[in-house]
């Protein structure tokens, strides 16, 4: 299998256009295009019925009391753990790609409530929803993409690994608000075979040099 971006190369910077927020030179960030990224697959296995796919970035602190701190930093040795920013099943096999903006673009507050995506397709619950809850003006239930937005404080940069999974159901058995860790639980003993993409991103211009 492989999986391909007309934004960015393997290992290459995510442009900002598909980045949930982008740096602001005296605010630190504002808000950005938040466009889902052009990609393309080919070389499916035999057999393949559906496609799953699932963008996570590793490197997300897992203590935010300095997140976006002023007179604060996050060291890169910091502890790190999961943050999902898109779940997307039931992609039929017949489709070869997805064009810029077609599963999602804009930030809207509380999320989007039926985001695009193939025909068949279902979007599940990225981690934004966890890490807005509590915030009165943007707290819901987010799903399909939402791009990137690392601490501008932090000195590690992020990196984006959009892992396609190709399945050997027509549908995965999850239902309602699914999550990331429901897809992975649910495709065992599924997957045919799998491929990734992998695009860097942050808001600090330290962690660029």
């Amino acid at each position: 299998m492989q999986l391909t971006s007309s934004h960015f190369e393997d290992g290459q910077p995510i442009p900002p256009e598909l980045a949930f927020a982008r740096p602001h030179p005296s605010e630190h960030l504002t808000l950005s295009d938040n466009k889902s990224p052009q990609l393309s697959w080919s070389e499916l296995p035999a057999g393949t019925a559906s496609l799953v796919l699932i963008c996570v970035d590793p490197d997300a602190p897992t203590v935010a009391d300095d997140v976006n701190q002023e007179g604060r930093t996050l060291a890169p040795e910091l502890p790190r753990g999961d943050f999902h920013h898109w779940v997307m099943v039931d992609i039929p096999a017949t489709c070869c790609g997805l064009d810029a903006g077609s599963c999602g673009a804009g930030v809207v507050p509380h999320g989007k409530p039926d985001p695009a995506g193939p025909s068949g397709s279902r979007q599940g619950v990225n981690d934004y929803t966890a890490w807005f809850a509590g915030d009165d003006e943007m707290a819901g239930t987010w799903l399909g993409y939402d791009g990137p937005c690392p601490p501008w404080n932090d000195e590690r940069l992020h990196h984006y690994h959009f892992r396609l999974y190709a399945l050997d159901v027509d549908s995965l058995p999850v239902q309602g608000a699914f999550t990331a860790a429901d897809v992975q639980a649910a495709m065992q003993g599924h997957v045919l075979a799998s491929t990734e993409l992998t695009g860097t991103y942050s808001n600090n211009p330290a962690s660029l040099s």
